[in-house]
């Protein structure tokens, strides 16, 4: 689904495919009730709710989620500001919904209906009728062209990622035409159906102080919506609390029934994990999603966790593995080379921390689509093969010659032979290693800071910086808290940091977001490498115009390989499973959804007996 302003990528994404209409018929004449890129939706016009959402799941209760950090504005489009949790996703609509159990598909919410000609060059989609915001005035067309205009000038993620749409009007009644500067760009009708919607009227009149309001700037004035929630009450940086809208517009439409059962979500703001997590196991917190597999294999031993009070459990997740990597700075000259890059992965210890820290728990991230069949294997032949020969001038002989492994450390001597590559390979960078010190032509010795937010990574990211300093680096490391750290972050102002690339099964348009020149310029892009390379542009926009999976297959690969041959990042890990937490109170759908299965705010509902005997339990 579209995503906010911060997670833009995460998320992401879609390509389409053409479906549901006879082969006499013009594209353009059908009125698409969903869309998908592999195969047809799996719920046809008529379904009634998603086999994968309670339509008889109860409503009420309150859920209490912790949120690390702080927020200062409850605008989740501006590039300014930390916004609140939730404000986005949960306050507005778009005008499609995303299945969470069906790769980049979408089903109608706002919209009733999408239609597109065969080239791709325009969408139409019809706004349905009873469509409102929370005020109670309807949805329009006027209020759709407002917030794509809105939404590309408040923040470099949206004017990039709909930088091909040039136009949007009023085509008939109730029905809105995007018009592209393109033909063929199949994802485009489906990113369109991402386009949350901001109220005009809401944003074009001055707030209770009089001011005029502004989508480009941080706001702690509660947002009027047409989403399952509202803003119910606000203490900046500390607390928000959500309340569920009685009469939502939209919920006994399909793509919602059964969803957004629980009244109250209050997010409650933690300085770092540990008072988080001690208020989780003391039951001020109500549901835990553990990121950490040291904590997971250690620190739930609380009576609440033997007793069966608070539950444990392992859900498969079925998305593509993100590519979590340690990030370098390209726009900063010692990491220009990739030579220098690479000799960085080769001393990195990814085994020894896997069983010092991590229990064994974790797979080391191979590729930019792990987990599925966009990973870049073996060497390239077919149609990869073909796209890659076009820019054999400008790629590593290795693109063709070597499958692209991470360096493997099964034993000591293993990684002293990995840093004895490492050493030579910034050597031929020219970088030499005096009295200890790796030292450039100028005698100035590398120094690199690793900049954190979190304070769990302190001890993770403490054995590379030791392992970095037997090569000469001066290696250090730099914890700040979220609001500094977003700061720097949009400013391109780091050495190092963590970063973490979520994909869909169908990329498109959002790479030129992750790795297009033009990001590489713009602050607050999630281009944080600072790539600047045309053959990885060419690469984009080869896949944002594939025709048919086959191409968008053989497009990804073909960029998936380019990208690991530049040694942009070192590599991390990735582990199948949402690793979630939670005290005994929720009743949940037997099916969970493929691409989001620990989705507790969406799809689980307080099982009102459960709560009961709970309170009864703690004496209360």
């Amino acid at each position: 689904m579209v995503p906010n302003a911060r997670s833009l990528l995460a998320s992401c994404s879609i390509a389409l495919t053409l479906f549901g209409f006879a082969a006499a018929a013009h594209a353009e004449d059908v009125k698409h009730h969903a869309l998908s890129l592999i195969g047809e939706p799996r719920f046809g016009p008529d379904f009634k709710n998603f086999d994968w959402a309670n339509p008889d799941a109860p409503k009420g209760g309150t859920v209490r989620v912790s949120v690390t950090g702080s927020f200062d504005s409850l605008n989740p489009y501006s590039i300014k500001g930390e916004p609140a949790s939730g404000i986005g996703s949960l306050v507005y609509d778009s005008l499609m919904a995303t299945s969470l159990d069906e790769p980049s598909t979408e089903y109608g919410l706002v919209a009733e209906w999408i239609s597109y000609p065969d080239d791709y060059s325009s969408a139409t989609f019809k706004i349905r009728d009873g469509a409102r915001f929370h005020d109670g005035k309807p949805i329009t067309v006027e209020d759709v062209i407002f917030s794509l205009e809105a939404l590309k000038k408040a923040n470099p993620l949206y004017n990039l990622y709909y930088k091909n749409v040039t136009k949007a009007e009023e085509t008939a009644p109730n029905q809105v035409t995007f018009t592209f500067d393109m033909k063929g760009n199949r994802e485009l009708p489906q990113i369109l159906g991402q386009l949350p919607i901001l109220p005009k009227h809401f944003w074009e009149a001055k707030d209770s102080d009089g001011d005029a309001r502004d989508p480009s700037k941080t706001t702690l004035e509660a947002p009027l919506g047409s989403g399952p929630y509202r803003v119910k009450k606000v203490n900046p940086g500390r607390e928000i609390i959500f309340e569920r809208v009685d009469d939502y517009w939209a919920k006994d439409l399909p793509s919602r029934r059964g969803l957004y059962n629980i009244d109250n979500i209050r997010f409650i703001y933690f300085k770092d994990r540990t008072p988080a997590f001690e208020a989780f196991l003391s039951g001020q917190i109500d549901y835990w999603n553990e990121t950490s597999a040291n904590a997971w294999a250690t620190r739930y031993t609380a009576d609440a966790v033997k007793s069966g009070r608070v539950k444990k459990e392992q859900l498969h997740d079925g998305g593509v593995a993100p590519m979590q990597a340690f990030v370098f700075n390209t726009r900063r000259k010692k990491f220009a080379d990739p030579r220098v890059r690479e000799a960085f992965n080769y001393a990195f210890n990814f085994e020894a921390l896997n069983k010092s820290l991590f229990y064994g728990m974790y797979q080391r991230v191979g590729s930019y689509f792990d987990n599925s069949e966009l990973a870049a294997k073996g060497l390239p032949e077919g149609r990869e093969l073909e796209i890659l020969e076009k820019f054999k001038d400008r790629l590593p002989p290795e693109v063709f010659t070597t499958e692209w492994k991470n360096p493997k450390n099964d034993s000591p001597t293993d990684f002293r032979k990995n840093l004895r590559k490492a050493m030579s390979l910034l050597q031929k960078a020219g970088w030499q290693l005096k009295g200890g010190k790796l030292v450039d032509a100028n005698g100035e010795q590398m120094k690199i800071e690793f900049l954190i937010v979190v304070d769990d990574w302190k001890r993770i990211v403490s054995s590379y910086v030791e392992d970095l300093k037997k090569l000469g680096v001066d290696a250090s490391i730099r914890l700040v808290d979220s609001s500094q750290y977003t700061r720097r972050t949009e400013n391109f102002d780091f050495d190092v940091v963590v970063g973490s690339f979520r994909q869909s099964h169908s990329p498109g348009n959002e790479q030129r977001e992750f790795w297009g020149s033009a990001a590489a310029v713009k602050n607050g892009s999630r281009n944080l490498v600072g790539i600047k390379n045309p053959v990885v542009d060419e690469l984009i926009e080869m896949l944002v115009q594939a025709k048919t999976r086959d191409e968008v297959i053989a497009a990804t690969r073909a960029l998936d390989r380019v990208l690991l041959w530049n040694y942009y990042v070192v590599p991390q890990w990735h582990f199948p499973y949402d690793r979630i937490a939670y005290w005994d109170i929720f009743g949940r759908p037997k099916k969970l959804p493929m691409l989001s299965p620990a989705s507790v705010l969406n799809t689980w509902w307080i099982d009102a007996e459960k709560a009961e005997k709970l309170k009864s339990q703690r004496g209360m």
